[in-house]
C-alpha cells in the first residue's frame, strides 16, 4: 500500500498519491484547500488515504506544517 507493487500500481499507492500532493503544493495551502483541490482525484479516493500519504511525506522530511499551512521542505 505504501509503495507500489507486482499488483499495486504506483498511481494507486501511498508514494503516488504523495507525488500528486506535492505537485498540487505550488505554494503553501491549507489542508481544506488541498482537499479541495485533490478530492476529485481516483488516486487519492478518501480524505484518509490523504491524511496518509501528508503523514509519509511528513516522516520522509518532503512537506511541513507552518502556521496552520502545507508547505514543501526546501532542499
Amino acid at each position: 500500500m505504501i509503495l507500489p507493487t507486482k499488483h499495486i500500481p504506483t498511481s494507486h499507492s501511498l508514494l503516488g498519491v504523495g507525488a500528486q500532493i506535492i505537485a498540487a503544493v505550488e505554494r503553501p495551502k491549507t489542508l481544506v484547500a488541498l482537499w479541495d483541490q485533490l478530492r476529485d482525484q481516483p488516486e487519492v479516493g478518501t480524505f484518509a488515504r490523504l491524511v496518509l500519504a501528508l503523514d509519509l511525506l511528513y516522516t520522509m522530511d518532503v512537506i511541513d506544517l507552518v502556521d496552520g499551512l502545507i508547505t514543501r521542505r526546501q532542499a
